[in-house]
Formats: structure tokens, C-alpha cells, sequence
């Protein structure tokens, strides 16, 4: 017999404690955990974030409306409360790791472009108009070096 050492495939899985972030309705973008499966397509969230307008009431949400996040609050008891989740969320400083994420930033910079005036929209043009002709100088400098 071999010994065969399997391991998994480290998938993120829909489990209690799980963090997830909301893809529609009112709470669209907020973060939340998973607090108990209710049944194999909704689940209970709650959201107990320490920043202000970022709270998540506790809700029953349906598997097809929820991201799931790579980061697991450990030994969450099932169907915990607000208390308990809180202290857990704080301990394990959840906000913070959201707002280091790539993801974080890549949906804040969304947000920001989404909401700029045509008038921004145009310095930003210019801007890159700026930073490309300066690009194009220095590449045609060094391009006039190597011919010299």
C-alpha cells in the first residue's frame, strides 16, 4: 500500500464564518459572515462591521447574491449572535484585511471614476495625454542614443 497524502484544493466554501460580500440589493458592496445555512440556496448573514454605514443587519440572503471572500472567521458557533460575531469580527480584524485587499481598491476606484463630472473626466484625458507625450520623449531619446 502507498501512502497518499490528499489535500484540498483550498476552494472557498460556503461554511459558518465564512466572509462574504453582498453582490445586490441595499447592501450592495458591505461585507458580512455567514452565520448558519439554512438550506443549500440561502443563508444567514450578519455584518456587525465597525464602520460607520457599513453594517449588514442580520438577513437571510440567497447563495446566488453573496461573494465569497478567501477569509473565514475560525470556530464561529452556529447560528451565533451579533455579540459574539462582533467581537469575533473585531478580533480578527476583518475590516482592516477587506481594506488591504486588491479588491477593496479595485471596487473604491470603480466607485470614484463612476462618480466623476464630465469636467473631471476631462483633466483625467488631459492628464493622460500629458504622461503619454512624455513617454513617447524619453523613448525617442534613448532611441536617438543608440543610433549615436
Amino acid at each position: 500500500m502507498s501512502s497518499v497524502d490528499i489535500k484540498p484544493a483550498g476552494w472557498k466554501l460556503v461554511e459558518v464564518g465564512r466572509v462574504v460580500t453582498l453582490r445586490s440589493g441595499p447592501f450592495e458592496g458591505k461585507l458580512a459572515t455567514i452565520v448558519e445555512i439554512i438550506d443549500p440556496g440561502r443563508i444567514l448573514v450578519d455584518g456587525p462591521s465597525s464602520k460607520e454605514g457599513a453594517v449588514v443587519p442580520r438577513q437571510a440572503v440567497p447563495t446566488s447574491t453573496v461573494s465569497l471572500t478567501p477569509w473565514v472567521i475560525p470556530n464561529l458557533p452556529k447560528a451565533a449572535g451579533t455579540g459574539p460575531v462582533k467581537k469575533l469580527w473585531e478580533k480578527h480584524e476583518v475590516d482592516k484585511k477587506w481594506a488591504e485587499s486588491s479588491w477593496a481598491k479595485k471596487r473604491q476606484q470603480q466607485d470614484r471614476r463612476k462618480n466623476l463630472t464630465d469636467f473631471e473626466r476631462f483633466k483625467v484625458l488631459r492628464l493622460k495625454k500629458q504622461a503619454r507625450f512624455e513617454v513617447l520623449k524619453a523613448q525617442a531619446k534613448v532611441r536617438a542614443a543608440a543610433k549615436a
